[in-house]
């Protein structure tokens, strides 16, 4: 006997195929797909940060179960986070995390989002200290205009023996930099302090001796006047605007940075500056001018850029 039997589903079974169709896999595509017609940086990355947010495990798990349902929950938090990614909102800021130096940083919109140019510096500071024999020697390093945190304490992470002290000017960015090292277990070696560029330094009782530091590093704010329209909307739209600019020229607060540095590096110590790629010649032509400092160069970063100014305390 040839009877019909349907094959619609019901309403119910509708539901579940619709929902058995947005697993960790299908999310991803989706969201790679829209951050990369939107031309947002890192597509990936975004992607695999917002679904392992929401969903609350790391990124490797994700790729651990790609098959894994998500919950009409889950898809509508991630619908909201990815709705205002796609209008440029950093997703470092919408996850409250940045990773940095291989580190998980707490991250917000009172500090710059820590980024791999920046990387450079530590990266430099690890391999000539391991060139020289020091990473297990006591060391002092100070970072100005230190943000999150994220130089001092990858670098007080890499080097078991090093001090470091650490500046701002803004309160609010060291509040969430203290969160950092307290995260990291790195209270008793990088210390914090208020005050703007090398100011807090000279009254420290030690940082503050002529010759004290191994290295001086810092990541001031150097974007100049004529580039600030140029900036990606992520950034010129939602980072703190006090962390980014040096009008006019983006050299603002490298100036007295080379110019005082000298008086705290010991000889042979360093220094190094992040600078806009456009200025890293003007920057080392000002740090060549200046008698005590020596072997003045740019260190290029994973872009290939000129990125930061380095140069030896004569």
């Amino acid at each position: 006997m040839n009877a019909d039997v349907s094959v619609t589903p019901s309403a119910h079974e509708r539901t579940r195929l619709s929902e058995a169709r947005w697993t960790t896999r299908s999310l991803l595509a989706w969201m790679i797909d829209a951050f990369t017609r939107q031309s947002l940086d890192a597509p990936r990355l975004f992607a695999e940060l917002l679904l392992a947010h929401v969903i609350g495990c790391d990124r490797l798990r994700l790729y651990m179960d790609p098959d894994r349902p998500a919950s009409p929950l889950e898809r509508d938090a991630l619908r909201a986070l990815v709705a205002r990614a796609l209008k440029h909102e950093p997703v470092q800021y919408l996850v409250g995390e940045a990773w940095f130096f291989s580190l998980p940083f707490k991250i917000d919109r009172r500090v710059l989002i820590p980024r791999p140019a920046t990387e450079t510096i530590a990266e430099h500071v690890l391999q000539h200290a391991r060139a020289a024999g020091r990473t297990r020697e006591p060391m002092l390093i100070a970072d100005v205009c230190t943000g999150s945190g994220a130089i001092a304490i990858a670098l007080a992470k890499h080097l078991p023996e090093t001090r470091v002290v650490a500046t701002d000017v803004s309160a609010d960015a060291l509040e969430l930099a203290q969160e950092n090292v307290a995260r990291h277990n790195l209270g008793t070696r990088v210390e914090l302090l208020q005050g703007d560029l090398l100011a807090p330094l000279e009254s420290h009782p030690v940082a503050g001796r002529a010759g004290a530091l191994h290295y001086l590093v810092s990541n001031p704010p150097y974007i100049p006047d004529d580039e600030w329209d140029a900036v990606a909307p992520n950034v010129r739209e939602h980072e703190p605007e006090l962390a980014l600019r040096a009008p006019p020229d983006g050299l603002t607060l490298i100036r007295p940075l080379i110019d005082r540095a000298p008086f705290f590096l010991r000889p042979g110590g360093q220094l190094l500056i992040e600078c806009a790629a456009s200025r890293a010649g003007l920057a080392a032509e000002i740090a060549r001018a200046n008698p005590s400092l020596t072997n003045v160069r740019a260190l290029d970063d994973f872009e290939g850029l000129p990125r930061v100014l380095l140069a030896d305390r004569a």
